[in-house]
């Protein structure tokens, strides 16, 4: 894996070394070869690219840190976020070690319905890895999961929902089907209402999340619940993995639903590359 940016004297210099100035082996970004040819990074220099933001304590909901929701998503050239339903073969390894390092370093996975029935959703795992980063960050030993459901229309004997290693949360409306709401919390999942009527709201799902101490959260889509996000003003940061592939037909884009009055422009914070696969880091200004 190389750094392509932030630009620094070794990725700007004709045949230089791949990574971050001053990196070397040890650092991130570190490259290996004289012909620029990058090394896997490990499981530590990735997380270094990807860590949160540094939050002032106190600033946000119940005086704790202020809320930071990133998004992780994959697409082809063409835009599509999936090939037959499923991300899965738009993705590679060093995609999949990224996802995996993005969970590991958040509070809380934000998820829609949907999403969690087409791709077969299992409960954040605990790593070895990091375990000893989350517990000085005040963190569980795994991220929890949020599903976002209307109808609680789940099969709740799935591990995601009867055996997780952290309970899993539901966000839904007020007027969420009683009896979903009875079965879903008899098999343990905490139900929690973040907006009325049917819906969701973005903004309150946010917030009651940053209540319960989940203020570094991610969301792996779907399309459909990464466009409620956007047009809810509420994304802070998207990692988006851009495939070397084109798949044509009529695969939905990383981002789905009604559009934005006008286009909010993301700053490019930093973007990775390896085996023709760039992986962008977006921020708000």
């Amino acid at each position: 894996m190389r750094r392509l940016f932030p630009v620094t004297d070794e990725t700007a210099a004709p045949g230089g070394r791949s990574g971050a100035s001053g990196g070397g082996r040890g650092g991130p970004g570190g490259g290996g070869g004289e012909d620029g040819a990058g090394r896997e990074w490990s499981l530590a220099e990735l997380a270094a690219a990807y860590a949160y933001p540094e939050a002032e304590a106190g600033s946000g909901p119940g005086g704790g840190r202020e809320p930071w929701l990133r998004a992780n998503m994959v697409s082809t050239l063409d835009g599509a976020a999936q090939h037959e339903g499923r991300s899965q073969p738009i993705s590679c390894p060093a995609d999949m070690r990224i996802f995996g390092t993005l969970r590991a370093l958040a509070d809380v996975v934000l998820v829609g319905a949907e999403t969690v029935r087409q791709e077969g959703y299992r409960p954040a795992r605990a790593r070895a890895e990091f375990a000893a980063a989350r517990e000085a960050a005040g963190q569980g030993p795994a991220a929890a999961v949020a599903v976002v459901s209307a109808s609680l229309d789940l099969d709740f004997s799935l591990p995601l929902f009867a055996s997780p290693l952290v309970p899993t949360l539901i966000l839904t409306g007020s007027a969420a089907p009683p009896d979903r709401v009875a079965a879903a919390e008899a098999a343990g999942v905490r139900v929690v209402t973040a907006g009325e009527g049917a819906g969701v709201d973005p903004g309150r799902a946010v917030r009651a999340l940053a209540e319960r101490g989940y203020t570094r959260l991610l969301t792996e889509g779907g399309p459909r619940l990464l466009g409620q996000l956007v047009a809810a003003g509420v994304l802070d940061e998207l990692c988006l993995t851009v495939a070397p592939m084109l798949t044509a037909g009529d695969a939905q884009r990383i981002a789905g639903g009604p559009a934005v009055t006008l286009p909010r422009r993301f700053t490019l914070k930093s973007m990775l590359e390896e085996d023709g696969f760039l992986f962008t880091r977006y921020a708000r200004p």
